[in-house]
């Protein structure tokens, strides 16, 4: 390396980083902490650049805004024009497809991945009754909350967490169901919130991870902000969303992912892996599990997406397992 390029790469190190993000109070929330972090860990000042998406303002349901990049694109493409520096990511919003000149430079600490029922005050889904209304703009959760046998009334919702809390408060629905990370990073969790086992209603892939993306060409931005990445989120992150991947299938899609480490005494650390595929309306549902190394997450995930789909997954979805197959190699 040249004299003037390690200048240039130590002067790069230095200077204020800018970090695009989404303008809700969610993406707020969660790119303020990405910078706290920087600035503590790194000793980089950091700005917050804030991108508008198609996803943002818009009340229509999100499977009528596109299957896939509806809250990614825009920032993606900041990125690339070099407007911002790094941008943050809900990692459950991010496409599987890469992008070229872009890489996920870190997946921070995971939040809790579960989803939360919110009622006034906190109750399980046993307890609820037949015909509960539900709040929910997820096809996937819809999908699973129907094939709970509740008879559920599902009632679209979208807008910031903020707002559907207040539709909630105001009667408009009985209950809502919202990720436990969001809660939390947002300071709103409290006693009606209640977890909900994956068993029952299976997270998205990728839930409560956020993913940090950077430019392949700024080296110096890349190499800092591996100080914010976490090996096990890492791990399970790949593992959801190779399943996601071999699925060919967005956020809007009714599929669900958990990866979880298994470490116990004298063993080799394990990789666990539970998969969920429902019909939109709730009247089937596939699941499956698998357990695999720890360093094969991807193909973890394409092995159990195959699998489901060979078990009845496929006619769910509308595809055939050959065409997947193909696509998972």
């Amino acid at each position: 390396m040249t004299e003037s390029l390690v200048r240039a790469t130590a002067s790069s190190a230095r200077r204020p980083l800018r970090l695009g993000t989404r303008g809700s109070p969610l993406a707020l929330a969660q790119s303020g902490r990405i910078a706290a972090q920087l600035r503590e860990r790194c000793g980089r000042p950091v700005f917050l650049v804030t991108v508008r998406t198609p996803g943002d303002g818009s009340t229509a349901p999100i499977e009528r805004l596109g299957t896939t990049g509806v809250f990614t694109t825009a920032l993606r493409e900041a990125l690339l024009r070099g407007d911002v520096d790094l941008v943050v990511h809900s990692c459950k919003d991010l496409p599987t497809a890469s992008v070229p000149g872009v890489r996920v430079a870190a997946f921070p600490v995971r939040e809790d991945p579960r989803d939360a029922l919110i009622r006034p005050g906190g109750t399980g889904l046993d307890a609820l009754p037949h015909g509960v209304r539900i709040g929910t703009g997820s096809p996937r959760r819809a999908a699973q909350l129907r094939a709970l046998g509740l008879r559920p009334e599902i009632v679209p919702i979208r807008g910031n967490v903020d707002t559907r809390l207040r539709k909630l408060a105001d009667g408009e629905v009985d209950a809502l169901v919202l990720a436990m990370a969001g809660l939390s990073r947002l300071g709103l969790l409290d006693a009606d919130a209640t977890p909900l086992d994956p068993a029952m209603l299976m997270p998205a892939p990728a839930q409560g991870v956020l993913a940090v993306e950077c430019r392949t060409d700024d080296p110096a931005t890349a190499a800092q902000l591996t100080a914010l990445d976490h090996a096990p989120t890492r791990v399970v992150t790949i593992a959801e969303r190779g399943f996601l991947a071999a699925l060919d299938a967005g956020c809007t899609a009714p599929v669900g992912a958990l990866a979880e480490l298994i470490v116990e005494p004298g063993a080799a650390p394990a990789l666990r892996l539970s998969g969920v595929i429902a019909a939109p309306d709730g009247s089937a549902v596939v699941r499956g599990q698998l357990t695999g190394v720890v360093g094969d997450g991807a193909a973890l995930g394409r092995r159990l997406a195959h699998m489901l789909l060979r078990h009845g997954a496929a006619e769910l979805m509308d595809r055939t397992p050959h065409r997947v197959g193909d696509e998972v190699g």
